[in-house]
């Protein structure tokens, strides 16, 4: 009998994010928890901050999962919201690795995930929906957020073996291995 392994994916945001929980043994995926939540957008970015990294250690502490699985960052037109996301990806990568979890942190590329899932790096929110609502028997989420979470788990669950092998292998080898890593 293979063993359950969990697996939180993030959607990082400064205003909302998105985590998604499923469990896999190599063979059956299950869906365990979803949720999207939305930061005091009243509040200024910086005094956003402590409330993201301390929604982002209840969660962990919540659903205790073997790894993580966080979106890396993506092309935004404006520099001012890049340079939020990246903020926010690091507070929430800081709250990950104070919970025990450096060196179980992986990242993918919005590409990469929607590629490894659905088939096509530039498949729209509905295509991710209606994968999940065929993959994990799901049908409604709150935000794209959430469904984005998820697709981003599952996008792990399926390279789990490349990523373990990878920490072996060079650096470089690959378009692969410049779109998703270990983080830590």
């Amino acid at each position: 009998m293979n063993k359950k392994f969990k697996i939180l994916g993030i959607d990082p945001g400064s205003r909302k994010a998105g985590y998604g929980l499923i469990s896999y043994d190599t063979v059956n995926f299950e869906y365990l928890h979803s949720e999207t939540v939305k930061f005091d957008v009243k509040k200024e970015f910086l005094g956003r901050v402590s409330e993201i990294y301390q929604a982002t250690k209840d969660i962990i502490e919540f659903t205790q999962p073997d790894v993580i699985s966080v979106e890396s960052l993506i092309y935004v037109k404006s520099p001012t919201a890049l340079i939020k996301l990246a903020q926010t990806r690091g507070v929430m990568l800081s709250a990950a690795t104070e919970c025990g979890y450096e060196g179980k942190i992986f990242e993918y590329s919005p590409n990469f995930v929607k590629s490894n899932t659905i088939g096509h790096g530039h498949a729209g929110k509905d295509a991710g929906q209606k994968f999940l609502k065929n993959f994990l028997n799901l049908d409604t989420f709150a935000t794209d957020d959430e469904s984005d979470a998820l697709l981003i788990a599952i996008c792990h669950a399926f390279n789990h073996n490349k990523s373990r092998n990878s920490k072996k292998k060079k650096k470089g080898s690959g378009l692969a291995s410049s779109l998703s890593h270990v983080i830590g």
